[in-house]
């Protein structure tokens, strides 16, 4: 399989989720009736599997990707070559398993109330190197959708006595008494650290940059008529000890929107109409960096490290000595870390949304 000095396309990754959503995500995989379902998201460039005990799909969440004309799991592509796609860096570091995930998300109701454990958590008590602290960047909101929003964080927060009584008693008044809406909208650049009580609402396109894991704490059993099994409310380890996993700090919507959300700050200038922003990075986590390059004509570049990236719009070519790929929005691909030079080409601006994976 001939895959060095190519950039890899990433078909869609349909993964089952306990929520409804997706239609977007078949319209843009051009079916002829697209319409929400358990398969809200697409996983990229992903070698972690989903928990779904229940869905009965073998290696689900994991990518699988065609090159050379021969397809293959991104896992095990990774594995023929783990210095080349990821870097000697990162396998000395982390070992042959990117310490990455993305996914286009497309909500058609408002998620369960959760949290993901952070990574020392992780780390400590549940045999694992991740958590799931998450980044979100915001691609659209429905039309039928008059405010988009999200809760992030407990504005009037319980002590554990009280969240605890709560969530038995499954009072959902209550638990969303302890929110307040916090207004999104296109562009927008939103990061979650593990602990933190969050959901995204309904309506909502986004994508979505974690740390690689399907850790998750769910304190609301049923949405929208699916009633969530027990193996999939807290890990298997009961509601006790997933109380140590929650972060009980107020969190007022000014304090949110100034340590949660972020501008794009000009990285750099690779000329006039060719430019590289930040929106998260090492002064926000220590688990994974995004970045958004707005590019207009022609720009070669090449990085010393792998990244995802998203067209977030825009159309574009990439070029390497050894292929050539055209993308549309929110078409995808994965760079390897040992790829070396690539170009983008753009006849109008194509703006990429591009994700890396710790120590950049």
């Amino acid at each position: 399989m001939n895959y060095r000095n190519r950039l890899i396309e990433l078909p869609q990754n349909r993964v089952w989720r306990s929520y409804q959503g997706g239609r977007t995500l078949d319209e843009l995989a051009g079916k002829k009736q697209p319409c929400d379902s358990h398969f809200p998201e697409d996983w990229i460039a992903s070698a972690t599997a989903a928990n779904n005990p229940d869905s009965g799909l073998e290696q689900e969440g994991i990518s699988t990707v065609s090159v050379d004309g021969r397809e293959c799991l991104f896992s095990d592509l990774l594995a023929q070559d783990p210095v080349y796609f990821l870097g000697a860096d990162q396998v000395e570091r982390f070992g042959t398993k990117p310490m990455l995930l993305v996914k286009l998300l497309d909500s058609a109701i408002r998620l369960q109330l959760q949290a993901h454990p952070t990574a020392e958590f992780a780390r400590a008590h549940l045999d694992s190197n991740s958590g799931k602290a998450e980044a979100y960047y915001i691609l659209g909101v429905r039309e039928d959708i008059e405010e988009a929003y999200i809760y992030l964080g407990f504005q009037r927060p319980p002590n554990r006595e009280a969240f605890k009584r709560v969530v038995e008693a499954q009072d959902l008044a209550a638990m969303e008494s302890w929110f307040d809406r916090i207004s999104v909208k296109p562009g927008d650049v939103l990061f979650i650290p593990g602990g933190i009580p969050h959901a995204i609402g309904e309506g909502i396109f986004l994508v979505e940059i974690m740390e690689p894991s399907d850790l998750v704490v769910r304190f609301e059993y049923e949405r929208e008529g699916y009633t969530l099994p027990e193996s999939a409310r807290f890990m298997n380890r009961g509601l006790d000890f997933c109380l140590d996993i929650l972060d009980f700090d107020a969190k007022p919507e000014n304090r949110v929107r100034r340590e949660h959300m972020f501008e794009p700050r000009l990285e750099a200038e690779y000329s006039d109409t060719a430019h590289r922003y930040h929106l998260v990075g090492a002064e926000t986590t220590p688990c994974f960096q995004v970045k958004k390059s707005v590019t207009r004509g022609t720009v070669t570049r090449e990085e010393s490290s792998y990244f995802t990236g998203v067209v977030t719009s825009g159309r574009c070519v990439l070029k390497t000595s050894e292929s050539e790929i055209a993308l549309e929005t929110y078409e995808k691909f994965f760079c390897p870390a040992g790829l070396g030079a690539f170009t983008i080409e753009a006849e109008e601006e194509v703006q990429i949304l591009e994700c890396f994976p710790p120590g950049l």
